[in-house]
């Protein structure tokens, strides 16, 4: 069912409005608001999915009305209502975030289209913002710690910009996590997400991976291809183990950056691209610098904002929250009940040093819920953890 907020001080108008929606779908259930000030009190007490809010109105008129909804949820669509003498302001109403507007007195298939469109739109928001919560769910930062609550203040800050971020820190501690986190909260979420392993590709062909290539560029080039910036486009490119590319490869990054544009090898063509870059790695880049193995003008270019991924061990109260976490998703993926780890199990977990970081705990974990009893106790983590 559909709720529809009517706000309208002509009789008259309201009862054409009803009529009208009532007949096209008996499902609707329409609300009236005799004035401005009416129609707030009840957008606050109930959801609607819809509002048809009048200009021109006693008491408080139809923009000051428009503001005050779009304060309370942005996401309802609002079709506003105009004498024809009205049409500036419902111009004016449409840069306030008006969905739509319709001249009185009211043409029923312009009202029905409208609203059937401003019904869909929203319907459609919903949608995407229960599946962006789906996919966001796979990508949790779990833990309460203040290293971990701090990090996801920073994100919090710095995803809606287009600021580039460089996560340092262990291996296994969750760097990848955090690029997703990033790349969720931005306005760039509905565009690719796009990871580079910088360390698993050949440094000989790292260059084609980042930027594509042209039939002919070297013996197996077969034919055109797009590299990872140009699939990127409009979205985030997440460059992992950036400390292990070649000095050349940085160089064409580090033009990217710059001037937004690539190149494919053996192409002399430029490409613009709109790339937001974050950049990963567990090595202390200032240190490659040093021993020229890392550029220090790329450096500078990803460093904006730095964020660093504490070890697991320096952050042990969370593994209570992790062992948890852990234990209910693999039952889960593998369709079995989880288990329960009492409390010596945890305090034996936590007490181990965790050199793998939270990546070897979800091993150990999963470890424990195959071989482990059907309650998990100390016995069983020092059976089975092979620390």
């Amino acid at each position: 069912m559909q709720q529809i907020l009517i706000v309208e001080d002509e009789p008259a108008i309201r009862r054409v409005l009803v009529k009208i929606l009532t007949e096209e779908n008996s499902s609707y259930k329409i609300v009236e608001a005799v004035n401005g000030v009416d129609g707030l009190q009840a957008f606050n007490k109930q959801e609607f999915n819809l509002v048809l809010c009048d200009i021109k109105m006693p008491r408080m008129d139809g923009l000051e009305v428009l503001e005050e909804i779009k304060k309370i949820n942005v996401d309802v669509p609002v079709v506003m209502i105009s004498g024809h003498g009205d049409l500036e302001t419902a111009v004016e109403s449409m840069k306030k975030g008006a969905f739509d507007y319709i001249s009185k007195p009211p043409d029923l298939n312009r009202l029905l289209n409208t609203v059937r469109i401003a019904l869909d739109s929203a319907k459609l928001k919903v949608e995407n913002k229960q599946l962006k919560k789906k996919v966001a769910k796979g990508f949790q930062m779990i833990g309460k710690s203040a290293a971990i609550t701090e990090i996801k203040n920073v994100i919090e800050k710095v995803a809606p910009t287009d600021a580039r971020v460089l996560i340092t820190g262990p291996n296994g501690t969750g760097k990848e996590l955090v690029a997703h986190w990033l790349h969720q909260k931005s306005d760039r979420s509905k565009a690719n997400f796009i990871e580079v392993n910088c360390a698993a590709i050949p440094s000989e062909l790292i260059e084609s991976e980042l930027f594509g290539h042209v039939k002919g560029a070297f013996t197996s080039a077969n034919k055109d291809r797009a590299g990872k910036f140009e699939a990127a486009n409009g979205g985030t490119l997440f460059l992992d183990e950036i400390g292990d590319m070649s000095l050349s490869a940085q160089a064409k990054v580090l033009r990217a950056l710059q001037e937004n544009k690539v190149q494919r090898v053996g192409s002399d063509k430029d490409l613009k691209v709109n790339v937001r870059v974050i950049a990963a790695t567990n090595k202390d880049l200032k240190t490659e610098i040093d021993n020229k193995n890392f550029r220090e003008d790329l450096y500078h270019r990803l460093a904006v904002i730095m964020i660093k991924v504490p070890s697991l061990d320096e952050r042990k109260d969370d593994i209570p929250l992790l062992v948890d976490y852990f234990a209910k998703k693999i039952a889960k993926e593998n369709g079995t009940s989880a288990k329960v780890f009492n409390q010596t199990a945890v305090d034996e977990l936590m007490s181990y040093n965790w050199t793998g970081n939270v990546r070897e705990l979800r091993n150990v974990v999963e470890r424990l819920l195959i071989l482990g009893g059907d309650e998990i106790s100390k016995d069983d983590v020092e059976l089975f953890a092979s620390k």
